[in-house]
């Protein structure tokens, strides 16, 4: 019967695999279980301690390419970005209560 440490690590197992490829998830899952087999963890803490240097060694980053495709709200904002024009929805905003500040005196 399994104890609930067990199902909190293969939680732990999924969590982690999440953000790898098919291939390579499921390569890092059977890995992680034999890792945690042989370890004998005291608890998720030290299951985590464990696995997350196996993860990274199984996590391949996407290239440039990908990220630049990927929805706005999820890039990264680059040092090289424009800043925020006047024509913009913020830059109107902040035009407009510079104006509302003049004008409150």
């Amino acid at each position: 019967m399994a104890t609930s440490s067990d199902l909190d690590f293969e939680n732990l197992i999924a969590e982690l695999g999440v953000s790898l490829e098919p291939p390579r998830r499921a390569a890092f899952e059977s890995a992680a279980r034999d890792v945690l087999a042989t370890a004998g963890c005291s608890g998720i803490g030290a299951a985590y301690r464990t696995l997350a240097p196996l993860q990274r060694a199984y996590f391949d980053p996407p290239d440039d390419n990908t990220v630049r495709e990927a929805p706005r709200h999820l890039r990264r904002r680059t040092a090289d970005a424009s800043p925020i024009e006047d024509d913009s929805i913020r830059g109107a905003m902040s035009r407009r209560s510079r104006w509302m500040r003049g004008w409150r005196g």
